[in-house]
């Protein structure tokens, strides 16, 4: 058996593992500054990471990405720059009856109702989806503004 190694293989091994461990340290320290501060005065921005790290777009795409794109029309209707406009207003998408006569314009409080039960805020509208998370809820209606602001 050969007990050589390569010059140099333990200083690179330690580089390795020091380099790992700082990166381990640093997002440690990240979040015990993070979650204690947003948890503290239910800061809006950081309730955010009570729903597991994972921020509006990462929900969008999770939960109505099957459905839903921001730019292009899927079995919903494209939702940028839908933050504030009227209900069934995008040109190129078929809603239902139901939805397009409705005179709904989304902001915090529709959303947030339309979110947690479509039927109550636009009766046999065509969209089951549900979100029972106010976290969750939050942080998709907090997206779906910015990306109408883009």
């Amino acid at each position: 058996m050969n007990d050589s190694h390569e010059p140099g293989a333990d200083k690179n091994l330690s580089r390795k593992v020091s380099t790992a461990l700082l990166l381990v340290v640093f997002f440690a320290v990240l979040w015990m500054i993070l979650v204690p501060a947003g948890r503290a005065a239910g800061a809006p921005g950081m309730r955010v990471l009570q729903v597991g790290a994972q921020g509006g777009d990462v929900l969008f795409v999770k939960r109505c990405g099957g459905c839903h794109y921001l730019d292009d029309d899927k079995e919903g209707p494209r939702l940028r720059h839908i933050y504030g406009t009227k209900a069934g207003s995008v040109a190129t998408f078929k809603y239902s009856s139901a939805l397009k006569a409705s005179q709904v314009v989304w902001d915090d409080a529709i959303l947030d109702r339309w979110l947690t039960n479509p039927d109550s805020v636009i009766p046999d509208s065509d969209m089951d989806f549900r979100f029972s998370k106010p976290e969750e809820r939050a942080a998709i209606i907090q997206y779906l503004k910015s990306a109408s602001a883009k």
